[in-house]
């Protein structure tokens, strides 16, 4: 079938929308896709309700009708009826993450995005393997697996979002699959507060700073890294540390400090894989960093390389995730697996909302 996914990530950036055509295995068709921005009123007001607190219904609401809003625009953008799409994979957005304690929660009601949209919605995809031990995250190494089918290996394809998770894929399409550490949030938060702008663009502020390099060996004692995996991370993990250490840095010394930090936590990543990859293939806002991407280029052995090269979309690619894992929930196909988020087995998942 046709299903839309939608993803709004830890980034805070916005909504990407993203058509697929799967039957919940196999990859038939990847569509046209985009990415609608936040304003800065709603982008406050998620940052708000983080941790669970704050007037999370009112901004739960407000989220869900802007979605509902993408969906409307985005079909008429490409002469889509909504009778033409048979599901929407609605992610929504999450404001906690604390595995360990059983808890995870993503807003945005699934109902009510049925319901403004006329087509039916799979949300709430990470609550069930939560519930039965497992980690939550990350719900895409199935979706990578379909993608790279046919590709040598090993291979690893690693999003840096907010937060960066890997997913490593063997010869024989073996997964695992853990969340690296920090992606761009540290750096996003950082230039926020010392620049007033919500990312470091282009890694020019981290260029012409200095990486601390007695911070970055700091950072990597946190405890994090002496998990094996799978394991995954809520946001703001290393929040607390990551300011200790960067602590009256320059603007430009603490943005170099803190890319090096995600640098050296893919890095460290790599110790984990049961074999070494052939390539690192990278999707997610990270990739469009240069001083990321030449901070990873050091820090790894094997070629480090946009997505884009193999003709994929790595603005995209976990929205267009979201559509196939809504279809492989209504096929009541596995979703998480004991080796990409720590469950007891394969699981299946998502809260299914028909249109009223």
């Amino acid at each position: 079938m046709l299903a839309l996914g939608l993803m709004s990530g830890t980034s805070l950036d916005g909504v990407d929308i993203a058509l697929v055509e799967t039957d919940g295995e196999t990859i038939q068709r990847l569509g046209p896709a985009a990415t609608i921005a936040y304003g800065i009123e709603r982008r406050i007001g998620l940052m708000g309700v983080l941790g669970g607190e704050g007037p999370v219904a009112e901004v739960e609401r407000d989220l869900t009708l802007f979605h509902a809003q993408v969906v409307s625009d985005f079909l008429a953008d490409h002469g889509l009826a909504p009778d033409s799409i048979g599901l929407i994979g609605f992610h929504g957005h999450t404001i906690l993450h604390q595995p360990d304690q059983h808890r995870t929660w993503q807003i945005g009601d699934g109902a009510l995005l049925a319901e403004a949209t006329g087509i039916a919605v799979v949300n709430d995809f990470r609550s069930n393997d939560v519930a039965e031990g497992g980690q939550g995250a990350p719900l895409v190494p199935v979706f990578h697996r379909a993608l790279a089918a046919g590709m040598e290996g090993p291979l690893a394809i690693l999003n840096l979002g907010g937060v960066g998770n890997v997913t490593w894929i063997g010869e024989d399409g073996s997964l695992l699959a853990f969340d690296t550490g920090p992606g761009n949030a540290l750096i996003d938060d950082w230039a926020l507060a010392h620049t007033g702008k919500p990312m470091d663009e282009g890694g020019r502020l981290a260029a012409s700073g200095r990486v601390d390099r007695e911070a970055v060996i700091s950072f990597l004692h946190h405890t994090y890294f002496d998990r094996p995996p799978p394991k995954s991370l809520d946001r703001d993990e290393f929040r607390a540390l990551a300011t200790e250490l960067v602590k009256g840095a320059s603007a430009a010394d603490g943005a170099a400090t803190l890319t090096a930090f995600s640098a050296a936590a893919v890095a460290f990543a790599a110790y984990s894989f049961p074999r070494p990859v052939l390539r690192w293939l990278v999707c997610g806002g990270g990739r469009s960093n240069p001083e990321l991407m030449l901070a990873l280029a050091r820090a790894l052995p094997a070629s480090v390389e946009p997505v884009e090269k193999y003709g994929w979309d790595g603005d995209s690619m976990e929205a267009q995730a979201f559509a196939y894992l809504a279809v492989r929930s209504r096929a009541g196909l596995p979703l998480t697996y004991p080796e990409t988020t720590g469950a007891p087995r394969p699981l299946s998942g998502g809260r299914y909302h028909p249109v009223p």
